[in-house]
């Protein structure tokens, strides 16, 4: 069969797609790019937000409409969380909840009479389609999440905590490097909290990566800015492991953290946040905010912008509050009108905006190792070239066509940075 795997949201989805990808193509599957060529077309929803939700359901019904002879196979937390009306929908052939989507593969090939090994079958050693041209991998370590954040319906809609072996992950990681890729992403929906169903720790995994694998370049998707050991920070002594890591903080204000029951007040997140960057040189901390939560005042509101200049970030994405049946939030009392979640919001992206020129301005002039990897062509003859730094700034370069950047790991001089655009300059020697 010919397979189409896409993904919405967060990280955890496209790992998802990428060991998918690997189970249908070790099976003899092809993986294509292009969902109107697909025997199967699969789908990894996200329901994070309502407009999550709503995206979802649109590209639901778009892929079935470019392609009405394939199947449509739904996951996902969307799917999770509304399977009744997913399965219903026009064009839906089968629905794969959270729970059981690590046999999503298996369970197609089933579904479809297409469970017997075909004549040609993927070396295990061999690049998918689904990887090729890319220098970084999102590795799913862990599913679901033992806390109950009052905002959150994710943690619904994935269920409790499951943490993949340390064997397990070892053995992709090093599947992968063999493939090419230059850089992994640990991700999972509570990343802190990695092997608590084990008795092992995040401490420990990555510790063991370090050991028993040689990918060059390691980082971490979110992680809540708890259940981290006081000498979790040593682990960047090794410079594998990038100097960045994303810190939910979601409000500034500890009175909110309180309704939206987070376990960190934001003298602790200060105090972890500058543990990192007394540690590690260059640290580079980025975080969610969550405008206009149930209740939120304008004394919270101000303790919030506060609280973030205070710190400051180097990015920061800022999210509406959406009001999701299922949570406790919903039911709060004194839901924030629209109008002021969005006077509240561009406040917000304006104190963002400075704290990321700020942190662009200190790295000029710095000298870094940049794992190049996307270009596109210039009218000039040349190539502009995009990455990130190791502490996750996005950077470019422009080199004559002959000079081929992508996938090498290339020390780079960080020039000039764009404010508008957010976005370093640099040259390669």
């Amino acid at each position: 069969m010919k397979i189409y795997l896409k993904a919405l949201g967060c990280r955890l989805n496209e790992a998802e797609l990428e060991q998918w990808s690997h189970d249908f193509s070790v099976a003899g599957h092809e993986i294509v790019k292009d969902g109107n060529e697909a025997d199967v077309v699969v789908l990894n929803t996200c329901a994070v937000t309502t407009e999550a939700t709503k995206k979802s359901r649109k590209l639901m019904n778009r892929l079935h409409r470019e392609n009405p002879q394939s199947k449509l196979v739904v996951s996902g937390c969307y799917a999770t969380l509304e399977e009744r009306d997913v399965a219903q929908r026009l064009g839906v052939d089968l629905v794969v909840s959270n729970q059981q989507k690590e046999q999503l593969p298996r369970q197609v090939m089933d579904e479809f009479a297409a469970n017997t090994m075909p004549l040609i079958a993927m070396n295990p050693e061999e690049p998918s389609l689904f990887l090729r041209g890319k220098q970084r991998a999102f590795i799913k370590i862990q599913d679901g999440c033992r806390y109950r954040c009052t905002f959150c319906i994710v943690t619904v809609a994935r269920g409790e905590e499951r943490s993949r072996t340390i064997v397990d992950i070892i053995e992709e990681v090093n599947r992968l490097h063999l493939q090419g890729i230059q850089e992994i992403v640990l991700t999972g929906v509570h990343v802190g909290g990695y092997g608590s169903d084990l008795n092992v720790s995040l401490f420990e995994l990555v510790q063991a990566l370090l050991q028993e694998t040689d990918i060059p370049r390691i980082r971490f998707a979110s992680v809540e800015p708890w259940d981290l050991p006081d000498e979790f920070f040593t682990l960047f002594e090794n410079k594998r492991l990038m100097p960045h890591m994303h810190l939910p903080l979601q409000s500034g204000a500890d009175s909110v953290l309180r309704r939206m029951s987070r376990r960190c007040k934001t003298a602790d997140f200060a105090s972890l946040v500058q543990q990192a960057r007394d540690f590690i040189p260059d640290f580079n901390v980025t975080t969610d905010i969550i405008v206009g939560f149930p209740g939120e005042t304008d004394e919270e509101w101000q303790q919030t912008l506060e609280t973030i200049s205070a710190i400051g970030f180097g990015h920061i994405h800022i999210f509406s509050y959406s009001q999701r049946e299922g949570t406790k939030a919903a039911r709060l009392p004194n839901q924030v009108c629209k109008e002021i979640k969005k006077a509240r919001s561009l406040e917000i992206h304006q104190i963002a905006d400075k704290l990321k020129s700020e942190i662009l301005q200190s790295q000029i002039g710095k000298k870094v190792d940049v794992l190049w990897e996307r270009h596109k062509p210039e009218n000039t003859g040349q190539v502009r070239y995009s990455a990130y730094t190791p502490n996750f700034c996005r950077v470019e370069t422009i080199v004559d066509n002959t000079v081929l950047l992508e996938s090498k790991i290339i020390t780079t001089t960080l020039t000039d940075f764009s404010s508008n655009r957010g976005i370093l300059k640099g040259t390669i020697a």
